[in-house]
């Protein structure tokens, strides 16, 4: 179904439906709207129903096309019903956005020392939850002879540290083994690694602006302007979602001003 939206990036997403999880603030807002002003229909889940529905009205405040539903990604029964209602809403799922994730709410607990009961929790959401998406659309997508599946890494992932690194290092090699066994039925499955990005939950994690935690991880970063909105990581959401990504499989793009340059 089409989105009615005008939007910046026109109609490049016109007949398209998107699902976003972790849509209720932060990169996940963004990405919502981002995909609806480029002519999709949205389903903005988050476990935060409320959150959801908020992002959910601001959208068609705008004459924007957006669904909210309540998900908890780490759970098989409640993704499959997210996607359930995808369908019902708008007919089909053509992308979906693996957005969610536990960061700033997991202590800083060494490898060594970490309970393994919350080791277990972060790789079942940000590990497993993009999985079970993945497996909640593919039917959609094979049915609609396409899709775009787009997951949530992290610069962090190539750094060693936490939990929380080695997830989104797993989120890639996940994105990678996917694409290829993906591919053939014309899914793309790509990743976008966000580096030191202004939300709320950055601030938590790594200090607010002007902090000096946060400062020092600027010094890492190449660039005149290190610390940017999390519009800064629409281009590439848009390029891998729509038709200009078709090309573009099994790859994790790192939009974070060079704070980890990879040969």
């Amino acid at each position: 179904m089409t989105g009615s939206g005008p939007g910046r990036a026109g109609h490049q997403l016109a007949d398209q439906v998107a699902i976003v999880t972790g849509a209720a603030g932060g990169i996940g807002e963004v990405y919502c709207r981002a995909l609806a002003e480029a002519g999709a229909s949205v389903v903005v889940a988050d476990l935060d129903e409320e959150g959801a529905r908020k992002v959910a009205s601001a959208l068609a405040a705008d004459g924007l096309r957006a669904l909210p539903v309540e998900v908890d990604v780490a759970s098989e029964e409640s993704v499959n019903s997210m996607v359930h209602a995808a369908v019902s809403a708008f007919g089909g799922v053509d992308i979906l956005v693996n957005n969610a994730a536990m960061f700033s709410e997991v202590p800083k607990y060494g490898l060594t020392e970490i309970p393994i009961e919350l080791y277990e929790k972060v790789h079942r959401v940000n590990v497993i939850g993009p999985l079970l998406g993945v497996r909640a659309v593919i039917p959609q997508m094979k049915a609609r002879g396409a899709g775009k599946i787009i997951n949530q890494a992290s610069a962090a992932a190539f750094l060693p540290g936490t939990v929380y690194r080695l997830s989104k290092h797993a989120v890639v090699g996940l994105t990678a083994s996917l694409a290829v066994e993906l591919g053939p039925h014309n899914i793309n499955v790509n990743a976008i690694a966000p580096g030191l990005i202004a939300t709320e939950a950055g601030f938590r994690s790594t200090g607010p602006l002007g902090s000096q935690t946060r400062e020092a991880r600027y010094t890492s970063v190449p660039h005149s302007r290190p610390d940017r909105p999390p519009s800064a990581l629409v281009g590439a959401l848009l390029l891998l979602a729509s038709a200009a990504g078709d090309f573009i499989n099994g790859q994790t793009i790192n939009v974070d001003g060079g704070y980890v340059i990879r040969l």
